[in-house]
Protein backbone atom coordinates (compact mmCIF):
# COMPACT_ATOMS: atom_id res chain seq x y z
CA UNK A 1 0.00 0.00 0.00
CA UNK A 2 1.41 3.37 -1.12
CA UNK A 3 0.64 6.95 0.61
CA UNK A 4 -3.31 7.24 0.00
CA UNK A 5 -4.75 10.42 1.25
CA UNK A 6 -8.52 10.30 2.54
CA UNK A 7 -11.03 12.38 3.25
CA UNK A 8 -11.87 10.31 6.62
CA UNK A 9 -10.53 7.38 8.02
CA UNK A 10 -11.82 4.93 10.14
CA UNK A 11 -9.32 2.62 12.19
CA UNK A 12 -11.01 -0.69 12.67
CA UNK A 13 -13.94 -2.46 10.32
CA UNK A 14 -15.96 -4.28 13.19
CA UNK A 15 -19.66 -3.31 14.28
CA UNK A 16 -18.77 0.30 15.10
CA UNK A 17 -16.46 1.08 12.37
CA UNK A 18 -18.51 -0.05 9.47
CA UNK A 19 -21.93 1.81 11.13
CA UNK A 20 -19.89 4.81 11.06
CA UNK A 21 -18.28 4.45 8.19
CA UNK A 22 -21.63 3.65 6.52
CA UNK A 23 -23.11 6.18 7.56
CA UNK A 24 -20.53 9.05 6.52
CA UNK A 25 -21.11 7.00 2.61
CA UNK A 26 -24.60 7.18 2.74
CA UNK A 27 -24.61 11.22 3.62
CA UNK A 28 -21.78 11.51 0.46
CA UNK A 29 -18.51 11.83 2.45
CA UNK A 30 -15.08 10.42 1.11
CA UNK A 31 -14.90 7.37 3.67
CA UNK A 32 -12.03 4.22 3.87
CA UNK A 33 -11.16 1.61 6.68
CA UNK A 34 -8.32 -0.13 7.81
CA UNK A 35 -8.69 -3.44 9.93
CA UNK A 36 -5.70 -5.56 11.15
CA UNK A 37 -8.37 -8.85 10.41
CA UNK A 38 -7.96 -10.72 7.17
CA UNK A 39 -11.56 -10.72 6.66
CA UNK A 40 -15.02 -8.97 7.98
CA UNK A 41 -15.84 -10.40 11.62
CA UNK A 42 -13.96 -8.86 14.51
CA UNK A 43 -15.93 -10.15 17.72
CA UNK A 44 -18.92 -11.34 15.20
CA UNK A 45 -16.41 -13.95 13.53
CA UNK A 46 -17.04 -16.77 12.22
CA UNK A 47 -14.30 -19.46 11.87
CA UNK A 48 -14.17 -22.17 9.30
CA UNK A 49 -13.25 -25.81 9.63
CA UNK A 50 -13.21 -28.67 7.74
CA UNK A 51 -14.85 -32.02 9.67
CA UNK A 52 -15.04 -35.27 7.99
CA UNK A 53 -14.70 -33.80 4.70
CA UNK A 54 -17.76 -30.92 5.41
CA UNK A 55 -16.60 -27.22 5.90
CA UNK A 56 -18.38 -26.08 8.76
CA UNK A 57 -18.45 -22.78 10.21
CA UNK A 58 -17.88 -21.66 14.16
CA UNK A 59 -19.55 -18.43 15.68
CA UNK A 60 -16.43 -18.19 18.23
CA UNK A 61 -16.63 -14.64 18.85
CA UNK A 62 -20.78 -13.22 20.00
CA UNK A 63 -23.07 -15.69 19.84
CA UNK A 64 -26.56 -13.44 19.38
CA UNK A 65 -27.30 -9.59 19.40
CA UNK A 66 -30.74 -8.19 20.77
CA UNK A 67 -31.95 -5.41 18.78
CA UNK A 68 -34.17 -2.63 20.56
CA UNK A 69 -33.17 0.62 19.64
CA UNK A 70 -35.20 2.13 16.23
CA UNK A 71 -32.27 2.55 14.42
CA UNK A 72 -30.77 -0.40 15.15
CA UNK A 73 -34.15 -2.38 14.28
CA UNK A 74 -33.91 -0.47 10.72
CA UNK A 75 -30.57 -2.13 10.08
CA UNK A 76 -30.88 -5.58 10.81
CA UNK A 77 -34.53 -5.70 9.23
CA UNK A 78 -32.33 -4.98 5.93
CA UNK A 79 -29.60 -7.54 7.33
CA UNK A 80 -32.48 -9.94 7.43
CA UNK A 81 -34.00 -8.88 3.52
CA UNK A 82 -30.49 -9.27 3.06
CA UNK A 83 -29.93 -13.22 4.12
CA UNK A 84 -27.36 -11.20 6.56
CA UNK A 85 -29.41 -12.19 9.75
CA UNK A 86 -32.06 -14.35 10.99
CA UNK A 87 -34.10 -14.59 14.45
CA UNK A 88 -32.71 -16.86 16.64
CA UNK A 89 -35.76 -17.57 19.43
CA UNK A 90 -33.56 -19.90 21.48
CA UNK A 91 -31.74 -17.22 22.89
CA UNK A 92 -34.78 -15.09 23.43
CA UNK A 93 -37.67 -13.44 21.39
CA UNK A 94 -35.62 -10.30 20.47
CA UNK A 95 -32.51 -12.55 19.25
CA UNK A 96 -30.47 -12.76 15.89
CA UNK A 97 -27.81 -14.16 14.66
CA UNK A 98 -25.81 -12.90 11.27
CA UNK A 99 -26.29 -15.61 8.59
CA UNK A 100 -24.64 -17.74 7.23
CA UNK A 101 -22.38 -16.68 9.84
CA UNK A 102 -21.96 -14.15 12.75
CA UNK A 103 -19.85 -12.28 10.25
CA UNK A 104 -23.33 -11.98 7.80
CA UNK A 105 -24.02 -8.34 8.91
CA UNK A 106 -20.71 -7.55 9.16
CA UNK A 107 -19.98 -8.76 5.49
CA UNK A 108 -23.10 -6.70 4.17
CA UNK A 109 -21.88 -3.66 5.66
CA UNK A 110 -17.99 -3.85 4.56
CA UNK A 111 -19.20 -4.61 0.60
CA UNK A 112 -20.70 -1.13 0.93
CA UNK A 113 -17.14 0.96 1.79
CA UNK A 114 -13.83 0.42 0.80
CA UNK A 115 -12.09 -1.84 3.49
CA UNK A 116 -8.08 -2.86 3.67
CA UNK A 117 -7.97 -6.28 5.24
CA UNK A 118 -5.02 -7.21 7.61
CA UNK A 119 -3.38 -4.03 8.00
CA UNK A 120 -2.75 -3.02 11.15
CA UNK A 121 -1.97 0.63 12.58
CA UNK A 122 1.24 0.71 14.29
CA UNK A 123 1.36 4.48 14.54
CA UNK A 124 -0.84 7.44 14.63
CA UNK A 125 0.60 10.94 14.37
CA UNK A 126 -0.43 14.89 13.32
CA UNK A 127 1.71 16.13 10.04
CA UNK A 128 0.65 19.84 9.23
CA UNK A 129 -2.96 19.99 8.92
CA UNK A 130 -3.80 15.22 8.38
CA UNK A 131 -3.22 13.14 10.28
CA UNK A 132 -0.82 10.27 9.44
CA UNK A 133 -0.99 6.75 10.07
CA UNK A 134 1.43 4.31 9.80
CA UNK A 135 1.80 0.27 9.12
CA UNK A 136 3.26 -2.07 7.45
CA UNK A 137 1.97 -2.11 4.42
CA UNK A 138 2.36 1.70 3.98
CA UNK A 139 1.38 4.98 5.14
CA UNK A 140 -2.25 6.67 5.28
CA UNK A 141 -3.24 10.16 5.28
CA UNK A 142 -6.65 11.72 6.40
CA UNK A 143 -8.16 15.12 7.16
CA UNK A 144 -10.42 13.48 9.94
CA UNK A 145 -9.16 10.12 11.92
CA UNK A 146 -11.91 7.82 13.97
CA UNK A 147 -10.62 5.01 15.89
CA UNK A 148 -12.90 1.94 16.32
CA UNK A 149 -11.37 -0.45 17.83
CA UNK A 150 -11.07 -1.96 21.94
CA UNK A 151 -10.21 0.05 24.04
CA UNK A 152 -7.06 -1.45 25.22
CA UNK A 153 -5.54 -1.01 21.68
CA UNK A 154 -7.19 2.95 21.08
CA UNK A 155 -5.25 3.60 24.49
CA UNK A 156 -1.93 2.41 23.26
CA UNK A 157 -2.35 3.77 19.42
CA UNK A 158 -3.70 7.13 20.34
CA UNK A 159 -1.50 7.58 23.86
CA UNK A 160 0.77 10.15 21.59
CA UNK A 161 -1.14 11.99 19.29
CA UNK A 162 -4.84 12.31 20.98
CA UNK A 163 -3.30 11.75 25.05
CA UNK A 164 -7.36 13.03 25.87
CA UNK A 165 -9.17 10.01 24.25
CA UNK A 166 -6.21 7.30 24.99
CA UNK A 167 -7.03 8.96 28.82
CA UNK A 168 -10.88 7.95 28.52
CA UNK A 169 -10.12 4.45 26.90
CA UNK A 170 -7.55 3.76 29.52
CA UNK A 171 -9.66 3.57 32.11
CA UNK A 172 -11.53 0.52 30.87
CA UNK A 173 -11.15 -3.01 31.61
CA UNK A 174 -12.30 -5.62 29.68
CA UNK A 175 -12.81 -8.90 30.90
CA UNK A 176 -11.13 -11.62 28.57
CA UNK A 177 -13.12 -15.20 27.07
CA UNK A 178 -11.88 -18.31 26.23
CA UNK A 179 -14.01 -19.87 22.79
CA UNK A 180 -14.03 -23.61 22.31
CA UNK A 181 -14.86 -25.19 19.06
CA UNK A 182 -16.05 -28.34 19.20
CA UNK A 183 -17.41 -30.60 16.65
CA UNK A 184 -18.48 -34.56 17.17
CA UNK A 185 -19.68 -37.44 15.33
CA UNK A 186 -23.12 -37.68 17.35
CA UNK A 187 -25.46 -35.14 18.75
CA UNK A 188 -24.95 -34.55 22.67
CA UNK A 189 -26.78 -35.67 25.17
CA UNK A 190 -27.83 -32.25 26.05
CA UNK A 191 -31.10 -31.04 26.42
CA UNK A 192 -31.91 -27.80 24.31
CA UNK A 193 -29.13 -25.82 22.39
CA UNK A 194 -28.20 -23.19 24.79
CA UNK A 195 -26.71 -23.97 28.13
CA UNK A 196 -25.76 -21.16 30.60
CA UNK A 197 -23.82 -22.03 33.10
CA UNK A 198 -22.07 -21.01 35.93
CA UNK A 199 -18.72 -21.88 37.04
CA UNK A 200 -15.91 -21.80 34.92
CA UNK A 201 -18.26 -21.91 31.46
CA UNK A 202 -20.89 -19.14 30.86
CA UNK A 203 -22.40 -20.26 27.85
CA UNK A 204 -22.29 -22.83 25.18
CA UNK A 205 -24.35 -23.25 22.37
CA UNK A 206 -25.11 -25.70 19.40
CA UNK A 207 -23.74 -23.85 16.85
CA UNK A 208 -25.07 -26.08 14.24
CA UNK A 209 -28.41 -25.81 15.35
CA UNK A 210 -28.11 -21.82 14.38
CA UNK A 211 -30.11 -20.72 11.36
CA UNK A 212 -28.86 -21.00 8.08
CA UNK A 213 -26.09 -24.02 9.59
CA UNK A 214 -25.84 -26.92 8.32
CA UNK A 215 -23.40 -29.82 9.37
CA UNK A 216 -22.37 -32.13 11.93
CA UNK A 217 -22.86 -31.58 15.87
CA UNK A 218 -21.30 -28.31 16.74
CA UNK A 219 -20.70 -26.66 20.09
CA UNK A 220 -19.08 -23.52 20.70
CA UNK A 221 -18.18 -22.87 24.83
CA UNK A 222 -17.63 -19.64 26.35
CA UNK A 223 -15.38 -20.03 29.36
CA UNK A 224 -16.51 -17.37 32.24
CA UNK A 225 -14.48 -14.23 33.00
CA UNK A 226 -12.66 -15.84 36.11
CA UNK A 227 -11.92 -19.76 34.33
CA UNK A 228 -10.48 -17.71 31.55
CA UNK A 229 -8.45 -15.51 33.82
CA UNK A 230 -7.01 -18.80 35.12
CA UNK A 231 -6.12 -20.09 31.11
CA UNK A 232 -4.89 -16.64 30.13
CA UNK A 233 -1.68 -18.18 29.30
CA UNK A 234 -2.14 -21.67 28.82
CA UNK A 235 -1.60 -23.00 25.37
CA UNK A 236 -4.27 -22.99 23.20
CA UNK A 237 -4.77 -26.79 23.00
CA UNK A 238 -4.15 -27.70 26.20
CA UNK A 239 -6.72 -24.78 27.20
CA UNK A 240 -9.64 -26.38 24.64
CA UNK A 241 -8.93 -29.69 26.64
CA UNK A 242 -9.56 -28.42 29.65
CA UNK A 243 -12.59 -26.08 29.10
CA UNK A 244 -14.14 -28.91 27.23
CA UNK A 245 -14.53 -31.40 30.33
CA UNK A 246 -15.63 -28.32 32.19
CA UNK A 247 -18.25 -28.34 29.90
CA UNK A 248 -18.76 -31.50 30.16
CA UNK A 249 -19.37 -31.27 33.88
CA UNK A 250 -21.26 -28.68 34.10
CA UNK A 251 -23.73 -30.12 31.78
CA UNK A 252 -23.99 -33.78 33.67
CA UNK A 253 -23.47 -35.07 30.21
CA UNK A 254 -21.37 -38.20 29.49
CA UNK A 255 -17.87 -36.87 28.02
CA UNK A 256 -17.35 -37.84 24.17
CA UNK A 257 -14.15 -37.58 22.11
CA UNK A 258 -14.73 -34.65 19.79
CA UNK A 259 -13.85 -34.94 15.79
CA UNK A 260 -12.32 -31.25 16.18
CA UNK A 261 -11.38 -29.45 18.60
CA UNK A 262 -9.67 -25.51 18.65
CA UNK A 263 -9.84 -22.35 20.97
CA UNK A 264 -9.32 -18.51 20.85
CA UNK A 265 -8.47 -16.24 23.13
CA UNK A 266 -10.40 -12.86 23.04
CA UNK A 267 -8.54 -10.68 24.92
CA UNK A 268 -10.79 -8.12 24.93
CA UNK A 269 -13.90 -10.00 25.19
CA UNK A 270 -16.15 -7.88 27.36
CA UNK A 271 -15.64 -4.18 28.18
CA UNK A 272 -16.87 -1.80 31.12
CA UNK A 273 -18.83 0.44 29.27
CA UNK A 274 -18.22 4.57 29.98
CA UNK A 275 -21.15 6.72 31.50
CA UNK A 276 -21.78 9.68 29.08
CA UNK A 277 -21.70 10.49 25.32
CA UNK A 278 -22.05 6.74 22.79
CA UNK A 279 -19.02 8.60 20.94
CA UNK A 280 -16.32 10.95 21.24
CA UNK A 281 -15.10 13.33 18.81
CA UNK A 282 -12.40 16.48 19.19
CA UNK A 283 -14.28 18.75 16.00
CA UNK A 284 -10.57 20.95 16.35
CA UNK A 285 -8.57 18.10 15.80
CA UNK A 286 -10.84 16.55 13.87
CA UNK A 287 -10.20 12.88 15.63
CA UNK A 288 -12.71 10.69 17.31
CA UNK A 289 -13.31 7.04 19.14
CA UNK A 290 -16.37 5.18 18.94
CA UNK A 291 -16.58 1.09 20.03
CA UNK A 292 -18.91 -0.69 22.25
CA UNK A 293 -16.90 0.05 25.53
CA UNK A 294 -18.60 3.87 24.99
CA UNK A 295 -22.34 3.27 24.90
CA UNK A 296 -23.07 -0.55 25.93
CA UNK A 297 -20.65 -4.18 25.73
CA UNK A 298 -23.13 -5.43 22.89
CA UNK A 299 -23.00 -5.67 19.30
CA UNK A 300 -26.65 -3.11 19.30
CA UNK A 301 -23.80 -1.04 21.39
CA UNK A 302 -20.84 -1.15 18.98
CA UNK A 303 -23.56 -0.31 16.12
CA UNK A 304 -25.08 2.89 18.03
CA UNK A 305 -21.74 4.10 19.17
CA UNK A 306 -20.65 3.97 15.42
CA UNK A 307 -23.71 5.95 14.54
CA UNK A 308 -23.36 8.56 16.92
CA UNK A 309 -19.71 9.51 15.86
CA UNK A 310 -20.82 9.60 12.31
CA UNK A 311 -23.43 12.35 13.57
CA UNK A 312 -20.87 13.95 15.20
CA UNK A 313 -18.59 14.42 12.26
CA UNK A 314 -21.32 15.50 10.00
CA UNK A 315 -22.74 18.13 12.37
CA UNK A 316 -19.15 19.62 13.34
CA UNK A 317 -16.98 18.91 10.34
Amino acid sequence: MTTQTHEILVIGAGMAGLACATRLAEAGRDVALIDKGRGPGGRMAARRAEIDGETVRFDHGAQYFTARDPAFREAVAEWEKASAAARWPEAGEDAFVGTPGMNGPIKAMASEVPVHWSVRAERVMREDDLWRVETEAGTLTARTLLVAIPAEQTAALLADAAPDLAALAGEVVSEPCWAVMAGFAGRLGIDGDTFRGGGPIAWAARNSAKPGRTGAETWVIHAAPSRSRELLDVDKDEAAKRLLADFFAACRTTPQAPDHLAAHRWLYAMPASLAGDPARYDAAARIGVAGDWLHSPRVEGAFLSGRALAESVLARG
